[in-house]
């Protein structure tokens, strides 16, 4: 079997499942951390790269979910480890350069304590309902939550992320506050919108949109000005009335500080190889993420990036005042 049938069997595979274990006679291996647990699209990304890391590398890979802290807990596990590719860290851009800032006393700088690899793909998010609140639209929930604030619960997977972020501004854009509840991890989350124990979510749009055909759950607008392909049925935050709700996240593969360009140019190489195959990029859209262009692939794209996010929003978390405590 070569290289691109190995991994197309691979893709096959559950995304959910975990690669490895690497025995001690398999040789060097890589760890790839994901700071959030298992389950969602960002997991599932996370899991589908890995596959490549073995035949590019020649390293065995061993994918380790490292939950807790919205993501610190990952993240430090990382941050100093070996720059020689046996570490590295898959994870949104907001949670790399967010966390620090709602940190009491930041743990790490992610500019001064990581080297950037390549940007992932991306994901919008969709504004999805229990289908206990009897609204039929996006207009309608909004009349819905100003008549019932008090009733209004929301679940955000993190805190001080993109997702408490929407929360915040779509109670700026409504004029009303509600109640915003942290997770660990897409997973429990979706449990929780299930048996309902909220009733709001401003979610990853891949991992909910099969309850949302199921009819589980609603789905009233998505963040971007134009509807995704992956679920043309759902209209635009534009189209409700929200255009200030425009959001998306995108993910990326980090090393350690001290990692050498020629390391960093390997692993970059696994990113780019990944995301020029047609069986991940149909793999990708099934997960509704959306590709980067292949001119924003590099490193250097990566770090542009980031700092072009964090002038956006900082301001935003800063006057919300979000805080760990």
């Amino acid at each position: 079997m070569n290289r691109r049938e190995f991994v197309a069997a691979a893709l096959a595979l559950s995304a959910a499942q975990r690669i490895g274990p690497a025995t001690a006679e398999s040789g060097p291996v890589t760890r790839v951390i994901f700071p959030f647990a298992p389950g969602g699209s960002g997991d599932m990304l996370c899991r589908l790269l890995a596959n490549y890391f073995p035949a590019m590398l020649d390293r065995s890979v061993i994918v380790e979910n490292r939950t807790g802290g919205d993501g610190l807990i990952g993240i430090r596990a990382v941050k100093g480890a070996s720059p020689d590719t046996s570490t590295v860290l898959v994870t949104t851009g907001p949670t790399m350069y967010l966390l620090p800032m709602v940190e009491n006393q930041p743990s790490f700088d992610s500019a001064k304590d990581f080297v950037p690899v390549s940007q992932l793909a991306r994901f919008e998010f969709v504004v999805v309902v229990s289908p206990t609140i009897g609204v039929t639209d996006f207009k309608q929930l909004v009349a819905w939550i100003k008549a019932n604030p008090a009733k209004v619960t929301q679940g955000t997977v993190g805190y001080g992320n993109t997702q408490h972020l929407c929360g915040i501004l779509m109670q700026k854009a409504i004029g009303v506050t509600w109640q915003l509840v942290p997770y660990r991890g897409g997973t429990p989350a979706m449990q929780d919108l299930l048996s309902g124990q909220f009733n709001i979510m401003c979610t990853a749009s891949g991992s909910f949109l099969p309850l949302v055909r199921s009819k589980q759950i609603r789905a009233y607008a998505i963040t971007t000005p134009k509807r995704a392909a992956s679920a043309p049925e759902i209209p635009t935050v534009d189209e409700a009335g929200m255009p200030e709700l425009h959001l998306a996240v995108w993910n990326a593969l980090w090393a350690p500080k001290g990692t050498p360009r020629a390391v960093i140019d390997k692993l970059n190489a696994v990113a780019v190889e990944a995301m020029a195959d047609p069986a991940f990029k149909r793999r990708m859209i099934q997960l509704a993420l959306e590709m980067p262009p292949s001119d924003e692939l590099t490193p250097e794209a990566l770090a542009t990036l980031q700092k072009s996010d964090i002038a956006k929003w900082w301001p935003v978390l800063k006057a919300a005042g979000i805080k760990h405590q």
